[in-house]
């Protein structure tokens, strides 16, 4: 019999992956029987799963009133980039000096495989891949959790970016990515933090044009 430990992990896993994809959008309601109906399992695992990815930043638990996919109102999710602005680069920096030859030539090739890549599930994998990969020099500490916890909260918000800017305002995005990876390979810190805050700053000033984008479904 699998342990409510082990369940309530691969239901978490299961979750999160479906919410990074957009399958389940940010205010959407998070019913537990329907969950532990669909994974066979018991309401505890099921609560727990939901404890797990509210930790991560993707759900939302109110006591005694149930779950919601985590949003973020339009203040909130500018308020989120600005933080990743300074964040950021400064994660960036405590990587850049501890990548190896192999995750440089890595970063260069998602690079390549986003700029032929029109799809924009693809580019959202893509892409959170290769930012992941460009801070994973970085030791294991606050500022590295903080980090990926911001970019769970802001990952819908991403995507409705890509979708918004279209071919031409992802031709920029690409162009920014290689110039990443230029100031990451010749280890130059001060450039590649001005370029990893201006890309974020980009997306932000985007956003904030487009109010429809905070809208959240009924529960």
């Amino acid at each position: 019999m699998t342990s409510p430990n082990v369940a309530s992990h691969r239901i978490a896993d299961q979750l999160r992956a479906k919410i990074l994809a957009g399958s389940w959008l940010p205010g959407e309601r998070i019913r537990q029987e329907e969950l532990a109906e669909e994974y066979q399992a018991s309401r505890i695992p099921v609560r727990e799963a939901l404890r797990i990815l509210e930790t991560d930043g993707l759900v939302q638990v109110v006591s005694n009133q149930g779950a919601w996919v985590a949003s973020l109102t339009r203040e909130q999710c500018l308020e989120q980039y600005e933080i990743r602005e300074r964040l950021e680069p400064l994660l960036l920096r405590e990587s850049l000096a501890n990548l190896t030859a192999k995750q440089l030539a890595r970063l260069d090739e998602l690079a390549n495989e986003m700029q032929g890549n029109r799809d924009v599930a693809a580019f959202m994998q893509l892409d959170r891949e290769f930012h992941m990969l460009s801070y994973s020099g970085a030791p294991n500490t606050t500022l590295k959790e903080i980090v990926e916890r911001l970019w769970n909260t802001t990952q819908h918000y991403r995507r409705a970016y890509a979708n918004i800017a279209g071919s031409p305002g992802l031709d920029v995005t690409h162009l920014e990515h290689k110039l990443l990876v230029e100031a990451i390979t010749r280890r130059d810190s001060e450039d590649a933090e001005r370029m990893i805050a201006g890309h974020i700053r980009r997306t932000r000033l985007l956003l904030a044009q487009h109010p429809e984008v905070f809208a959240t479904p009924v529960a």
